[in-house]
């Protein structure tokens, strides 16, 4: 027979891998108490202590009155995405151009035909964002396709660390998506194209072209 720690610990691992898996998505609310208890086969006090465990670790979220939600998609996305909050703009920008470009070079050489499809679709749902108006449809459109292009690497740990940084570089990049026409659609199109194209070397200089004058105008400001 299980002993109650070993019961506990084994159903923690059952619900991470639920986020994980991507069963649970990223902000997704999960099952209820009761849901838990009838699905996992475990007590209630079991279920409410590992689903405890995964708030402490900042995968999970309770909202009064609202229930539980996924926030993060393991351990280290949240640890990084506390140490990134309050970060100047120029120190976000500069951490973001390093992973995207050497993530744009590793997509260009190891995408698959579905992440090729999925990039350009992102990209057409980036345009059309551009639309709406509202900067933050406009934030969430843009990093869904920077984030297809991390998990075109195949990299599992890149990605959690990209999804640690994300809520910083969304913050960021509010700044940038406020005006009426959007003057780096052309440089996204060219990204996609050079990734779908499976040439490294342009995908990165193109990643480069698009921060780079980001980080040269906070650079110069008080």
């Amino acid at each position: 027979m299980l002993d109650h720690t070993g019961l506990g610990t084994r159903v923690t691992e059952l619900f991470r891998a639920q986020v994980t898996e991507g069963h649970w998505p990223l902000g997704s609310k999960i099952p209820t108490e009761p849901e838990l208890v009838e699905w996992s086969g475990a007590g209630r006090n079991t279920v409410r202590e590992a689903v405890g465990s995964l708030v402490q670790a900042g995968i999970l979220r309770r909202e009064q009155g609202r229930g539980t939600f996924v926030v993060s998609t393991s351990d280290l996305s949240s640890s990084v995405s506390r140490r990134a909050a309050g970060t100047s703009r120029r120190d976000s920008l500069e951490m973001r151009l390093a992973l995207d470009a050497a993530c744009a070079r590793l997509a260009a050489s190891r995408r698959t035909e579905s992440d090729a499809e999925r990039l350009v679709t992102l990209l057409h749902e980036r345009r059309d964002a551009w639309s709406t108006g509202d900067t933050r449809s406009r934030v969430r459109a843009d990093s869904a396709l920077h984030r297809a292009v991390v998990a075109a690497t195949g990299n599992a740990l890149m990605l959690d660390v990209y999804e640690g940084l994300l809520d910083v570089f969304e913050e960021v990049a509010l700044h940038d998506v406020a005006g009426e026409t959007d003057d780096l659609a052309q440089l996204h199109a060219d990204l996609v194209e050079a990734i779908v194209d499976g040439d490294p070397e342009r995908a990165a200089a193109t990643m480069s072209a698009l921060l780079q004058p980001m980080i040269d105008q906070a650079g110069q400001l008080p």
